[in-house]
């Protein structure tokens, strides 16, 4: 039994993903979530800024006694995971080889496609993935950096004529590669999902990475009996670098619950 809160840190709005599933599978549980909106997108930096982002989004949630981190941006994993692991003992979850292991356990045709920020595709993380688990995979790898601006400013429908033209462009040539199984590798994506599962087609089984391990956090800590000893429902802060009403509105259309007056803007510098 552990009653500290879970940390849960992204770049922006896409690590609601991961807290909509967390408090879907881990509902009793306290959960702390940073999102660093003021300096949204971590995928077109360089190495060097994503790693000094990673370490002060940590250090933050670390100061509320947290008894794991969640490091919901594929960016930072593919980028800044073992810094990350260096400064910190506690559990720390990535969002980067459990999808990669479940894309792997589903494809029928061996033929993978993988999209996330530039970073995360120039960092071949999940192609070291599913290549570890077996060289006879296919891996297509796209970069598509302007899905993440699209969510964060709510351009998210499928009816939307630029989210629909956007992913047009970039997703075309995944389609003429033949993959079967798509992974959303940013947990931004999974909030375009109506547009992107229309332009990839019905038959290809798309991969929510930021699902995916919350399903995993919440069985590392059953398992390791780290769960919060409670019958009431747990609570979940979130704290933001940039507009406290903008993320709010988004917030409560995805996570279908009203958050107006749970956010509050930090300052990280």
């Amino acid at each position: 039994m552990d009653n500290r809160p879970i940390g849960v840190f992204d770049s922006g709005l896409g690590g609601l993903t991961v807290i909509k599933k967390l408090a879907e599978y881990l509902p009793f549980e306290d959960i702390i979530y940073l999102g660093d909106t003021g300096r949204v997108p971590y995928g077109s930096r360089s190495k060097e800024t994503i790693e000094k982002y990673a370490m002060q989004d940590a250090a933050f949630l670390a100061g509320f006694n947290i008894k794991a981190m969640v490091i919901a941006c594929n960016t930072v994993c593919s980028v800044a995971l073992e810094p990350l692991k260096s400064e910190y003992s506690m559990n720390i979850y990535e969002v980067v080889n459990t999808p990669a292991k479940t894309a792997a356990a589903t494809t029928k045709n061996g033929i993978i496609g993988v999209i996330g920020t530039a970073a995360t595709i120039r960092s071949g993380a999940y192609e070291a993935a599913i290549k570890g688990i077996s060289t006879k995979l296919t891996v297509h790898s796209v970069p598509c950096p302007l899905f993440v601006p699209l969510v964060e400013e709510g351009w998210i429908n499928g009816s939307d004529i630029t989210a629909k033209s956007v992913a047009e462009r970039y997703l075309s040539q995944l389609r003429t590669a033949g993959v079967d199984t798509l992974i959303m590798g940013c947990t931004h994506y999974p909030l375009l999902r109506e547009v992107i599962s229309e332009t990839m087609g019905k038959d290809v089984t798309l991969i929510d990475s930021g699902a995916e391990t919350a399903k995993q956090v919440a069985n590392d800590l059953e398992q390791k009996d780290l769960l919060r000893k409670s019958e009431e429902k747990g609570n979940i802060r979130y704290y933001v670098t940039d507009s406290i009403q903008g993320f709010s509105n988004l917030a409560s259309k995805y996570l279908d619950s009203d958050v107006i007056g749970k956010v509050e803007q930090i300052t990280l510098e």
